[in-house]
């Protein structure tokens, strides 16, 4: 086994008649590859799904230490104000002066103008819980407006210094989603968060396969000898395709992130119950949408993960001159492409995987999705 810093993941995912993630006009999001046009699904859009599992034996909250987040342009108007609009009813007057005060502390100085002058933010459970106590106690020690604004006057000359030390002392004070995703803070570059999870945009490994789906709805109550037929026409897109997905986890960082500067075996148990259950998210979870209409539900075909410390490198070079849509030919190109790579750069990777199709490969030990999923977590014992 060599040294291991990074784990990659390859997926291959097979989803019918669906429309998956779709852009701002409501058609399927694209991606123009080696002269192709290809449909798509976002990484955003992937990160979510998995992140937001819940009642799944894998999700993220299951996990022991796991901590939750919110991602809102409102987070301190609904998570810390709002119960004390309801806990102290007759202080409205110190609560409209702190208010503004603490939104410009957490979203920048334009943040008091309302909601749309915010970035979306992502905070975790231990920042939302260590701001709500410091404005009730703002609020329990004020008594009339001109003493609340002296008093978070000078609690916000100070805001920087003290959620820094709050955080430096705190593990996954941005929730499990803030170390496993990142975060970007313009208002506190001290709050930004290396992500250790890399995901890329998903892709099909042929051209795109795309149809408009144009359909009615009846009104049960209209009158039988009404002949005037639809009551409802709409058209919407509908897709179909092989989709190639890439996921790379730096493991040093996300024990760090998971608390090892501070605890490093706790932090490494974490990452390693972290790296086993989204293994099974990014093998089992799909997309959502249109679940009614389309029930988008697919298991990966084809899962490789390798582990290795050189620098990671996607496979979607072996799609670049797209395949026809089969797993077997998609699993012969990413085979083929592999060699390649292996010949040209030698760089040693162990590696298992899983695989629906009949291609024989060199892509490592066949497993199933459990003996990956233990193997992937034993490689977090091996990050020096």
């Amino acid at each position: 086994m060599p040294p291991v810093r990074f784990l990659q993941i390859h997926t291959l995912h097979s989803y019918t008649a669906a429309l998956l993630n779709r852009d701002d006009s409501g058609l399927a999001k694209r991606l123009p590859y080696g002269g192709i046009l290809r449909t798509r699904i976002s990484s955003q859009c992937l990160k979510r799904h998995w992140r937001k599992t819940e009642n799944d034996p894998h999700s993220l909250s299951t996990l022991a230490g796991s901590v939750d987040s919110t991602r809102s342009r409102e987070l301190v108007t609904k998570k810390v104000f709002e119960p004390l609009w309801a806990k102290f009813p007759a202080k409205s007057d110190v609560l409209k002066v702190l208010e503004p005060e603490f939104q410009k502390a957490v979203y920048g100085d334009k943040a008091d103008k309302g909601k749309q002058s915010r970035q979306t933010l992502l905070l975790g459970a231990p920042e939302l819980q260590w701001l709500a106590s410091e404005a009730e106690t703002l609020v329990a020690s004020t008594s009339d407006a001109k003493s609340a604004k002296e008093a978070v006057t000078k609690w916000a000359s100070a805001f920087l210094t003290n959620i820094k030390a709050f955080r430096e002392n705190t593990v996954l004070p941005a929730g499990l989603a803030g170390a496993l995703f990142g975060r970007m803070v313009t208002s506190d570059t001290s709050a930004n968060i290396e992500a250790p999870v890399h995901v890329a945009h998903a892709f099909t490994v042929h051209a795109a396969e795309t149809e408009s789906d144009y359909f009615t709805a009846v009104d049960d109550l209209k009158a039988e000898d009404d002949d005037s037929g639809a009551d409802t026409i709409q058209e919407t897109e509908l897709t179909s395709g092989l989709y190639y997905g890439y996921v790379v986890i730096d493991l040093p960082g996300l024990i760090k992130n998971c608390g090892g500067d501070a605890d490093p075996t706790s932090a490494k148990k974490l990452a390693g119950g972290i790296v086993h259950n989204l293994l099974y998210l990014i093998a089992e979870v799909s997309p959502g949408a249109k679940l009614g209409s389309t029930a988008p539900y697919d298991r990966a075909s084809f899962l490789l993960v390798e582990a290795g410390d050189r620098q990671p490198r996607s496979l979607a070079g072996a799609f670049r001159k797209p395949v026809d849509p089969e797993l077997d030919a998609a699993v012969t190109a990413l085979d083929r492409h592999l060699k390649k790579l292996d010949d040209a750069y030698a760089t040693g990777e162990a590696r298992q995987y899983l695989s629906l199709s009949d291609v024989a490969t060199a892509c490592g030990t066949q497993r199933s999705l459990a003996d990956l999923a233990v193997w992937a977590q034993s490689c977090v014992g091996d990050v020096q």
